[in-house]
């Protein structure tokens, strides 16, 4: 699913218009989808607070409070700003509503059942202060509960950043497409259920939206990659579903490399191999079985190792050591053209050095994938774009992409994937149990063995997310990483039965 900036959904806006659809149309079609879902949680006759900003999002609450009153619900309305003040398609909602209009003021709320916030849309681009922040803080403490109309007043549509102070909804209506700050926190979880309507825009003014977004930011989910997807024939056996190399550390540091195998393993690889130091070899067969066993001391026995054309991706980082040797490893990989998925060690490995890895993903034209944690990533690109003060997640992911020549995950409650081409998907399919030791490594392992399978980096890193998160949906509490893995079958049926794989 495409995600529109605040830019480009006023580009759909303008274009609708210009084909004959009027505003005001648009106008009471956004708040009549105001007025459903609120009436959906509300008891008959119940009371609402509609609170009314200064533009188009004020429009929509006029709107739904109209429609609202004359299905037997009462409405308390309060605008913040004079109503004189009120233009265009705003000013003739206004004039639609008979009821009275009350000065919007922290103190002159009264009880209700819900709370329609209809004051700031997606577009808000400076920090609330005054009396619309004192509105927005009595609302929050207040403890009644709120429907947001586009998003929560003070939240920022591009970024999710909250400007200054921001509502907190249980639900939130938009229309037309999610703008990134529905996706990306602390926007996201300030939403609360998002619900997205049509209001008759049109295919034709969607498609100026569309256009206007480039490069494009996605929804991550089935549809983003549904086609590259690996899907078995009666002619698949194991080595037509690719090889993954997985590089382990030294002994009594292997579990991570282990996760990692096993994910690459469920998710599909037709066959894995650890490669481990000499000294690690007994400790990781007495946990594996079809998981393959290689010693690999140094850069050189990596090399040697690449020799066999069958093992086409490598796995580098859970656990291996930081360091010169690492360094090395990852430039022989690199060097052999193999895809590459580094994480963990290998990133911090290259800390502040994010042109010399550049440059060995280069040597090879390699396929790459970093997936890097916060930490990670501020230690990789320490000095760059990416990590220029008030950039937005997907800009600094995209930053990141371009200037490293690879993919890159940035991981995280709403984990951005990015490519060097600008392509972007924003993950908001996941749980917050997916948050223990050694989950990230399971993840790796999963976009390893999708592009063991042949999957194009940018969709093996999104479908690898995507699948980490239903893992962790389909759990719930008590997740632990080992269970990830066997995961993979449920959430790989899933897709089956969907008619995805």
């Amino acid at each position: 699913m495409r995600v529109l900036t605040v830019a480009a959904m006023r580009q759909v806006d303008a274009a609708a218009i210009a084909g004959g659809v009027p505003g005001i149309r648009l106008l009471e079609a956004a708040g009549a989808a105001v007025a459903e879902r609120a009436a959906a949680r509300l008891p008959a006759g119940g009371r609402v607070v509609v609170l009314c900003g200064p533009g188009n999002n004020g429009g929509d609450g006029f709107v739904a409070a109209r429609l609202l009153a004359e299905r037997g619900y009462a409405i308390d309305l309060f605008l913040l700003g004079e109503r004189a003040a009120l233009t265009g398609d705003a000013a003739l909602a206004a004039e639609a509503w008979t009821g009275p209009v009350h000065p919007a003021a922290a103190d002159a709320l009264p009880p209700c059942d819900l709370v329609i916030d209809a004051l700031f849309g997606a577009g808000l681009s400076r920090d609330l202060d005054g009396a619309a922040r004192a509105l927005v803080e009595a609302v929050n403490a207040g403890g009644r509960p709120v429907l947001a109309v586009d998003v929560p007043s003070g939240v920022d549509g591009d970024t999710g950043a909250v400007r200054g102070v921001a509502i907190r909804a249980v639900e939130t209506v938009t229309f037309v497409a999610f703008k990134p700050g529905h996706l990306l926190q602390p926007g996201r979880g300030l939403c609360g259920h998002r619900h997205l309507a049509d209001i008759g825009t049109g295919a034709a003014a969607l498609e100026v939206g569309l256009g206007a977004a480039t490069p494009p930011i996605y929804r991550n989910g089935p549809d983003l990659w549904a086609k590259t997807f690996p899907r078995l024939t009666g002619e698949s056996h194991k080595y037509t579903r690719g090889h993954a190399l997985v590089l382990s550390g030294p002994a009594t540091k292997t579990g991570a490399a282990r996760l990692a195998a096993r994910g690459a393993l469920r998710v599909g690889a037709g066959l894995v191999t650890l490669a481990s130091p000499q000294a690690a070899l007994a400790e990781n067969a007495a946990q594996l079985t079809a998981i393959m066993l290689r010693p690999c001391e140094t850069a050189d026995d990596l090399d040697d190792l690449l020799t066999d054309e069958r093992l086409n991706v490598v796995l580098a980082g859970p656990g291996l050591g930081t360091g010169e040797p690492t360094r090395e490893r990852v430039a022989v990989a690199a060097a052999a053209g193999r895809s590459l998925v580094l994480d963990a060690d290998a990133l911090t490995s290259f800390s502040g050095q994010a042109p010399l890895l550049a440059a060995h993903l280069a040597d090879g034209d390699a396929q790459a994938v970093l997936t890097p944690h916060e930490g990670e990533f501020a230690r990789l690109f320490k000095g760059t774009e990416a990590t220029a003060e008030g950039a937005d997640k997907v800009a600094r992911t995209r930053a990141a992409a371009a200037l490293i020549g690879a993919v890159v995950v940035l991981k995280g409650s709403d984990t951005v994937i990015a490519s060097p081409d600008g392509r972007a998907a924003i993950n908001d399919h996941g749980s917050p149990y997916l948050g223990t030791a050694g989950s990230g490594d399971v993840l790796g392992g999963l976009i390893a063995g999708l592009l063991a399978q042949g999957m194009p980096a940018f969709e093996a890193a999104a479908a690898g997310v995507w699948l980490h998160g239903d893992a962790g949906l389909r759990h719930g509490p008590g997740l632990i990483a080992e269970d990830i893995p066997e995961l993979m079958p449920a959430a790989l049926g899933s897709l089956v039965e969907a008619g995805l794989r």
